[in-house]
Formats: structure tokens, sequence, C-alpha cells
């Protein structure tokens, strides 16, 4: 009943008409220095951001964003608690917010540093160097006819260019999405065409663990069947010739005849800043539309306090730019706050293991930020290749993607960051924007719980439902894990689809924002994260939809029917295993598993290949023909015993069949 009269009280005020003068929330939240816990004190930020959610965000977007013009209104609920707006009225530009404010400032602090794929080789770009070069982009696009509104994808690999596609796209008005160059041409395809785009900005090459990526390549695939393409404009990584169309541009050619300055446009808060494609439950992806304002303040204000960001740190997030991670915290986040971030183009293990550390030594990095993928799998080469390198500037570790296990958080813990940083573990979504519930921020010196998420964010309300769609009272209790109050961060729609965005997070349980997650709430009240809910597989911390591999397989004329589910992997936290059924003539299984292996990379990404592919007589199905994935997950996890009930089966007997296939599949594996 507290949550719930908690909740209505937070909701009333979010409309309330706000005070136009800064407060002295806004002063300390944007004053130099400040630190890992708030003026005073989290309790006191998170009571008043979920008593008083317009005030609060209201304060802070005031001290902490450059505005052209001032919002009137801090907050605009949607219909049931759905889909909020924020800060209406206000406009801003996000490349002012930045790049320019900071060069107006100190025009030599170092913004981005490039630790490129050659080890040793690292770039240092300051403000102004990167103000010039998106100003530069910036004048090229709209020379092409790319202006306010229109779609851009980017298609590279980390660079300060790619940095500074994603900035002059905001800075003209232009929304760009950007995909991951590990991505296939069909899904490159699929994504340009589903959002529109005008152009895209890729590389002639990528260079990643030492090896060539062939982006123009892909990219000319992909565009064959874009008609809305129009240019694309094609940098240079490597000094390799590509064959370059009618339609292809080199950009830094363009770029050294555009002008150094480009006057921004002025935007409405609520207007598109980007779009970003992640995988449902669905086969097919979906464009996730985050604002102008509301994304930033959240990532700048995530970056701040989560991490104890402090002015002249180096903060080193090793996510690539093509997932959300990448958008927050190493773009948006630390620019917005004049920080010096780091771009990672290589390998946690090119040309070895150690390559991580040499270059926290090197670089002087303070906070580092990963995936538990990676901390897995550096694991197991041992302590060696950590210890013989200087990790004394490491202030704060953190972990993102997925839950981080208890063994990889004491190793992350104890031996990269000897036993004195703090270690974040993060949760959060492409969804949410930035991180939702983290360790930090707290009260200071309040204890870190290995291995979880802990404490939401100021302005998050998370809460746990059980099946009758109930808010769960209490502590020691798990559930459904949603967030009962808007914030600004959190997407505003899926492009082109708006009913898709409102049947997935908000129809389960009216009123409140449902994440796909269980989660336990422990007796003190802290939050672990459990796992998905739905048929999502979390493969080294990118989400996949399990139907979107099924229906890249069901393309193989053999194989009539496929079922994929996810399994516990040591080092990639979740893996793909595929139980598909093919037509009785065929007589080379391995061929066919080669060739399914074949079309998913093509189709999606290597990473999405499922690791095992076994050949069944048939799936457990309903008598309604539903397969019951539920009961292939047994299987693999070997608690054939705990199958629960399984009377909606069409024929029981085939849970018999599929045993026997995997136990001789397990002796064939073991054997070889």
């Amino acid at each position: 009943m507290a949550l719930a009269a908690a909740r209505a009280r937070g909701l009333r005020a979010l409309s309330r008409p706000l005070p136009r003068s800064r407060g002295a929330l806004a002063a300390r939240c944007c004053a130099s220095g400040a630190g890992l816990s708030p003026p005073g004190g989290y309790r006191a930020w998170q009571e008043r951001a979920t008593r008083d959610p317009g005030g609060f965000w209201s304060e802070v977007a005031r001290g902490a964003l450059r505005w052209n013009s001032p919002f009137h209104t801090a907050c605009e609920a949607g219909p049931a608690g759905g889909v909020a707006r924020w800060f209406l009225g206000g406009r801003l530009n996000v490349s002012v917010n930045c790049l320019d404010q900071h060069v107006q400032k100190s025009p030599d602090r170092v913004a981005l540093i490039w630790e490129r794929d050659e080890p040793g080789s690292a770039v240092h770009v300051t403000y102004r160097e990167l103000l010039d070069m998106t100003c530069r982009l910036a004048n090229t696009l709209k020379k092409y006819g790319i202006q306010k509104g229109d779609k851009v994808a980017i298609y590279m690999s980390v660079s300060p260019l790619s940095v500074a596609a994603m900035l002059a796209c905001a800075r003209i008005g232009a929304i760009h999405t950007v995909v991951f160059a590990g991505f296939s041409a069909e899904s490159l395809a699929g994504r340009i065409m589903d959002s529109g785009c005008k152009a895209v900005i890729t590389y002639n090459q990528g260079v990643r663990g030492g090896r060539i990526i062939e982006l123009k390549t892909t990219v000319d695939k992909a565009v064959k069947n874009c008609p809305s393409i129009k240019h694309v404009f094609v940098a240079q990584r490597t000094e390799n010739k590509v064959q370059m169309g009618d339609c292809d541009v080199p950009l830094e050619e363009e770029m050294a005849k555009a002008a150094s300055v480009c006057t921004p446009e002025s935007m409405d808060s609520e207007d598109m800043l980007f779009m970003l494609y992640t995988s449902g439950s669905t086969g097919k992806p979906k464009g996730i539309v985050h604002t102008q304002a509301g994304y930033l303040l959240y990532a700048a204000l995530t970056h701040k306090y989560v991490f104890d960001y402090q002015q002249g740190d180096v903060f080193g997030c090793v996510a690539d730019i093509g997932w959300i991670t990448g958008h927050s915290y190493v773009v948006y986040g630390p620019l917005c706050n004049g920080a010096t971030s780091v771009l990672f183009e290589s390998t946690p293990v090119y040309p070895d293991p150690g390559r991580y550390w040499e270059m926290v030594q090197r670089l002087k990095i303070n906070q580092f930020y990963g995936a538990p993928t990676a901390i897995r799998l550096l694991l197991k080469y041992g302590d060696e290749w950590v210890k013989k390198y200087d990790r004394s500037s490491l202030k704060t570790l953190g972990s993102v993607g997925e839950p981080i296990n208890n063994e990889a958080w004491q190793w992350f813990y104890h031996v990269v960051g000897n036993g004195r940083c703090t270690l974040v573990d993060t949760w959060w979504q492409t969804e949410t924007g930035g991180i939702c519930i983290a360790p930090r921020p707290s009260e200071k010196k309040a204890e870190i719980v290995p291995a979880m998420a802990m404490r939401p964010f100021f302005g998050i309300v998370p809460v746990l439902m059980d099946e009758n769609g109930k808010v769960i009272e209490g502590n020691d209790v798990s559930g459904a894990l949603c967030i009962a109050q808007p914030w600004p961060g959190m997407a505003r729609t899926i492009y082109g689809d708006h009913q898709r965005f409102v049947d997935a997070y908000f129809k389960a349980y009216p009123g409140y924002y449902f994440t796909g997650d269980s989660a336990y709430r422990t007796e003190k009240g802290y939050y672990q994260i459990t796992g998905r809910m739905d048929d999502v597989i979390n493969i080294s911390g990118h989400r996949l939809g399990t139907a979107e591999i099924e229906d890249a397989m069901a393309d193989h004329p053999e194989v009539p029917e496929t079922a994929v589910i996810g399994y516990p992997h040591e080092i990639k936290g979740e893996g793909a295993f595929a139980f598909i059924v093919i037509k009785e003539e065929t007589a080379h299984k391995d061929r066919v598993k080669e060739e399914l292996k074949t079309i998913v990379a093509t189709k999606i990404a290597k990473y999405a290949v499922p690791d095992h592919i076994l050949v069944v007589k048939r799936l457990p199905k309903t008598r309604s023909g539903k397969i019951m994935r539920r009961l292939l997950r047994k299987v693999v996890a070997e608690q054939s015993s705990d199958m629960g009930d399984t009377t909606t089966l069409d024929d029981p007997s085939v849970i018999m069949e599929i045993l026997d296939a995997y136990q001789k599949y397990k002796k064939e594996k073991s054997s070889s």
C-alpha cells in the first residue's frame, strides 16, 4: 500500500507547474567534481525523485544541460502511466551540449582517446578537434542533401570519426541509426529499409583483432536492396582501395573542403535523436527510438554518479558504438559531462590476454566498464596477464550487458581491482537509455553485495509483480521486474510500430513498464536480476530473439522445423542451442548443420550462430501446435526429472525421444 501511495503522489507531481529558478539541486548537480554521494545523500535524492519526479528532473535538467529555449513542463505522463514526454517546450542541441560548451571553457581538453587495434597506437582528440571534425562532417552531409529529420545509417568500427558521425547527425537534426559493424549485409539492409535511411556512413574496411573486416563490401551488398539510399559516404581506415560507385562519396576529401563551422539546429526536447535496433521475442528486430533532452540528461547523470566520474578522469568503456552501451557511456554521457572517453577498437585478447590491462597502465584509465563475457574469458588465462601491468589508476570497475556470475565478480574485484576498487554490476536495457539499477550511487561507504545490481537510480521505482499482475510487497520475494514511474531516459516508441511498443512494454502489466526480466528482492531490499522471462537470449551481452535465429534457419529447404533456446555458457553467459527436424530423405546431416551455421552468420551475424545443433525426429508440441521450448530447456539443463506439467503435449513420448537423442549427442561430443 505504501508503494502504491508513493507512486500515485509521484505521478500526480509529474505535470505540476514548475518554478523557473535554478534550485540548489541543479547547482550542485552540475558543479564540477560532484561525486559518488550527491549533496544531501542518496536517500534524500531518491526520495525526492520518487515523491516529486517533475520537480526533481526539472531542477537537474536546468543545471545539467544547455538550453536554447527553456521548457515549461517537466513531464507529461502518458495514458495509464505508459510512455511519457519530457521537458515540453524546451529546445536544445545535443552536439552543443557534448562539444561547444566544453570548447568554450577548455578547448584543449582531451575528449577522446582512440585505442586503435594496433597495440600502443592511441590517438588523442581534443574537444576543439572533435568539434571541427563534427562540423565538417555535418556540412558534408548537408551538401549532399541530408537535412533535419532524415535518417542516416552508420556502419563503422569504433573511431573518432564514427563518434563525429553521430554528433554530426545530432548537429543538423538528422536521426542516426548505428549498426554494429559485425552484422551481415542482410541485417544491415533490413535496418536501412525499416528506418528509411537516405545515406550510409562507413569505412573502406575495418580492423579488429589483427584482421581486416570488409565494411564497404558489406554495405555494397546491402544497399542493392535499399532504394532509399542516395549516398554512401566512405572513409579510409586502411590504405587498401575499394570499389567506388556512382552514389559513393569519399568522406575525408569532402570534409577537407567543408567549412569548419556549422550552425546547430535547435531541436525540440522530444524530437528523435537516434534509433537503435535490438532483438525482440519475434523474428523482426525493433528500432528503439530515443529523443533529445531526456536521453542525454539521463545518460550524463548516470555516467557521473554510478561511476563517480570526476573532472580529469579517463573513462574507459570498452563497448562498441553499435550497442546502447557505446551510445550512452562511450559517446553521449561522457561527452556531455566534458569527460575524456576511451574508444576501444580491438579485442580483449589481441595481441595477447593482457591487452585491457596494458591499456589501463598506458592511458591511466580511472573507470573501466566492460562485459562479463570478456571478464570470464580473461579469467581463464590466469592472473599473470593482469598482474604484469600497473592498474593503480583504476578507481571504479563496472560490468554491463548481462548479470555477472560470482566467480567472475570475485576475480574482477580481487585480481583486476586489487580489492580496492568499487565494482558496479549495472542493470539496464536499450529501452531504458541508461543504467537503472546499480550498487552506486548510494550512501557513503554503503555495502556492495557481489554479483548484484542492488540499488535503483534516482527516479527509478522498481516493483515485482506476480502471475496475476499484482504488486508483490515485502522483501525476500521474486517476480517479474517492472518500473512503476516514468524517467527521462526511457525509449518513446518502436519506429513505425507504436502498438508493438505498447504491447511489448505496457500491456502485460498496465500502468507499469515491463522489463522482460525476473528479479529477486533480498531481505535488505536489494535487487538481483535472475534472467529473461521471454524467448530472448543474451549472448556475450547482446540480446537476440530466438525467433530471429529460427527464422533464419527456416530458409534451409531441408529443415522444416526448428526450435532455438538459450543455455548457460561459461564464457558467453548464454549460448544458442538449436533443435532441428530434417526431411527424411536427407542423408548428410553434418552438411545441413554447416549450411545452417552459414545461413545464420549471413542473415544475422557470426555471434548468433548456435553452438549446438541437435537433429531430432520431432519437436515437443501442444495439441494446438505450439512448441514447448520450456521442455527443451529442461533437457539441455539435464533436469528431466522435473519436467513440470506435460499434460498439454500432443504426444508425451516425444520427451524420451529427445532425451535419448540428446544423450547420444553428448557422448559423441565428449568422445570427439
